[in-house]
């Protein structure tokens, strides 16, 4: 299951997750600990898809049990809320976001010495990079994202490097943020799709560039279409952002 997690093919996860979490008692050992990798599974693939809203409340539970623990359920626990974070961020929670992210890097900093935190910071950072853009403080996320880019990895480099995009757009620093984006060769993930051609269109449409501007919206939207789930809010941007562009009628 979390081989279909890490290729993207998260309706599979989580259903894996989630029958396996149902088996009867004869077929495992339903301890704890499996009972909550299980469910953090679960609600990591509900997330993926935008579906943030509908887990709420079972990632609350799942945090409340794992408070609980000692040892490598501390670190367990760290990326439950990481997931958390992720969540209140789809819902437009984003001071909750900013707090609960906030919350991670202190309670990481405090078992370093005991465990693996660094990729658990690091997405914490990320998340709460986009709780900033989101509140408009893009002073912040800027500082976080280009602090941060050098030691990231993978997924977590593309999405550094679109907060730094999103961060830049919003300073009104449009020939910036369309450097940084063109600098950056995603790596493939759906979770990301369409997220670097909203910073893209973004820029251009506030250098004026508008056929440009509306050309690359549309394949953002089209891409958010195709990836991501229905109800994933990057899909809503997208279609803001095409109509905003288009709003004001043809490029003269």
């Amino acid at each position: 299951m979390a081989n279909l997690f890490d290729r993207g093919e998260y309706e599979k996860a989580e259903a894996g997750a989630r029958a396996l979490a149902a088996a009867p008692r004869r077929f495992w050992d339903r301890g704890p600990v499996l009972e909550w990798l299980t469910g953090g599974l679960a609600t990591a693939a509900a997330i993926a898809q935008g579906r943030g809203a509908e887990v709420q409340a079972e990632l609350d539970t799942l945090i409340a049990d794992l408070e609980r623990t000692t040892g490598a359920g501390r670190a367990l626990l760290l990326e439950v809320r990481v997931n958390r974070v992720a969540a209140l961020l789809d819902q437009g929670r984003y001071t909750e976001a900013e707090a609960e992210a906030d919350g991670i890097l202190r309670a990481a900093l405090r078992i370093a010495h005991l465990t693996q935190v660094h990729d658990i910071e690091l997405s914490a950072l990320a998340n709460l990079a986009t709780a900033l853009n989101r509140q408009g403080r893009y002073e912040e996320a800027e500082a976080i994202a280009r602090g941060n880019l050098p030691r990231a990895q993978a997924g977590l480099v593309t999405t550094l490097h679109c907060s730094l995009v999103s961060s830049l757009n919003g300073q009104g620093r449009y020939e910036e943020a369309l450097a940084e984006a063109r600098h950056l060769t995603p790596t493939w993930d759906c979770t990301e799709s369409g997220t670097l051609d909203i910073g893209v269109a973004t820029a251009l449409h506030g250098l004026g560039r508008r056929s440009e501007a509306e050309a690359t919206a549309r394949r953002a939207l089209s891409a958010c279409e195709e990836f991501l789930h229905p109800a994933h809010p990057r899909i809503e941007e997208a279609r803001t952002l095409l109509h905003r562009i288009t709003a004001e009628g043809p490029p003269a």
